[in-house]
């Protein structure tokens, strides 16, 4: 515990005056002691961090990757945090997006290559999976992307709507924390959080009705 909380102030207001401290230190040319007080700042947002990221990515190795690289967008972005605004809060927006952006590269993979079993058997295991005797790689694929279609979705939102949605959703930001931290004013951000809601399900509803249609078209035509 650092002595800003041994003081009493609320763990977010420690948190932003601690981060204020270290961009201090950075501005000062002291990155040793900024380095060693980043990392208490920041130890105690990793496992909630970690959760986040595997809420996401929904793979353990990726997820620990994306919080480090996090860390680092954030230790090196520091002297555009705002102090007047929850250090958490800007994190796990850094956080959130880096998981987004990893989310969308993995779906432009998965769109294009469908893995081939791994069996001594070769072609004919293919064939025969394929035939109906097994779940085909193609739907392997369809069933992880229907794990992942909510991340999908959100990654497809326009990047105003899906910050807003974030940060009001998962962080549990009032209109007017938002505010603050995107620069809208309170009544845009509950625009854009409307226009989320509705792109989101709008979304969906087609991802569903695209894999359906799709799938019964490959049936027909195999």
């Amino acid at each position: 515990m650092t002595g800003v909380q041994a003081a009493g102030l609320p763990p977010r207001e420690a948190d932003s005056v601690a981060a204020s401290a270290v961009k201090a230190l950075q501005a000062e040319g002291r990155h040793a002691e900024a380095r060693e007080r980043y990392a208490e700042l920041v130890a105690r947002h990793q496992r909630r961090a970690a959760r986040i990221a595997f809420h996401y990515l929904r793979d353990a190795a990726e997820s620990d990757e994306a919080v480090q690289d996090a860390l680092v967008k954030a230790y090196t972005h520091l002297q555009s945090f705002r102090e007047e605004l929850p250090f958490e809060v800007w994190f796990t927006r850094i956080l959130i997006n880096g998981c987004l952006d990893r989310i969308k590269a993995r779906t432009r993979r998965e769109r294009w290559l469908v893995p081939m079993p791994e069996s001594p058997h070769g072609q004919r295991d293919f064939t025969d999976r394929v035939a109906g005797n097994g779940p085909s790689p193609e739907d392997q694929l369809l069933g992880r992307e229907r794990r992942q279609k909510l991340a999908a979705a959100l990654a497809r939102l326009p990047e105003r709507q899906r910050s807003v949605f974030m940060l009001s959703h998962y962080e549990g930001c009032t209109s007017r924390e938002v505010s603050a931290l995107t620069g809208l004013n309170e009544s845009t951000v509950r625009v854009h959080l409307f226009r989320a809601i509705r792109r989101l399900r709008t979304l969906l509803a087609d991802d569903a009705a695209s894999i359906g249609v799709g799938g019964e078209k490959r049936r027909v035509t195999s």
